[in-house]
């Protein structure tokens, strides 16, 4: 079955964005508050995870709340599987990129899309530079709106190696983001708290993001192959056609 672009995005799509954006901005204001509260606006610092009064336990279980959101709102806005995958992956894509811009309008950090940040704390803390996390996002986007605003058939659906690709590039950009507290892990937790990457390794993280993108790859191809092939038949057709040869 070839796939077809609804003639519109979606209001549900519109309303998954809204809801990520205005999720963002209450994300922003809480780790605002919080780094406001134990002097760490900016993260990359030294002791850049002090442990002050319990904070630890409570910000992971807030953590992990925030990755129930997106997942709740996209399972509300999609009609079948693929689509409240996809609304999910739209609202967490928007919701992370929407976060830094709020923090910057809140509090002019990050100075740019190079400095590193704290993006996570289980299992172990994640450093890495602002872009990278945009950019999975960006990626999340595109295949979120991929699978909910278009329709397909069951034939489109990305291989299975594909998507082990993309576990694959999840893996190993983990691995990127938590390496530096993978080493400190024998120092016991007062170790990885201390943490302070001082290198991040882009090329294996562009190789990670490479591979996790191959089903956006995949489906867009999958998408946009059969229009364009109609429309290259449809041209030719008009070209060789008495009707489009004024000589003829």
């Amino acid at each position: 079955m070839n796939a077809t672009l609804q003639s519109r995005i979606s209001p549900r799509w519109i309303i998954v964005v809204v809801y990520a954006i205005a999720m963002a901005w209450v994300e922003s204001a809480v780790v605002y508050y919080l780094r406001t509260h134990i002097g760490r606006v900016e993260p990359y610092q030294p002791n850049p995870l002090p442990d002050v009064g319990g904070f630890g336990p409570v910000e992971a279980i807030r953590e992990l709340a925030t990755m129930v959101m997106p997942l709740a709102v996209g399972m509300l806005a999609g009609r079948n599987w693929r689509a409240r995958i996809g609304y999910s992956a739209v609202a967490f894509g928007v919701w992370d990129i929407f976060y830094y811009v709020f923090l910057k309008a809140i509090c002019g950090w990050p100075h740019s899309l190079s400095d590193w940040d704290i993006l996570f704390l289980l299992p172990l803390p994640w450093w890495g530079p602002v872009w990278a996390p945009m950019a999975i996002a960006l990626l999340m986007i595109i295949w979120g709106t991929l699978a909910s605003e278009f329709e397909v058939g069951d034939s489109i659906r990305p291989l299975r190696r594909l998507w082990l690709l993309n576990f694959f590039g999840m893996f190993i950009a983990l691995y990127v983001f938590m390496a530096d507290c993978l080493r400190a892990r024998h120092g016991g937790v007062d170790a990885i708290r201390r943490v302070l990457p001082t290198h991040f390794n882009s090329t294996v993280f562009c190789v990670a993001l490479l591979l996790m993108a191959a089903p956006v790859i995949h489906l867009s191809w999958r998408i946009w192959s059969p229009a364009l092939k109609r429309n290259g038949n449809l041209a030719v057709e008009d070209t060789y056609s008495c009707k489009g040869n004024p000589q003829t």
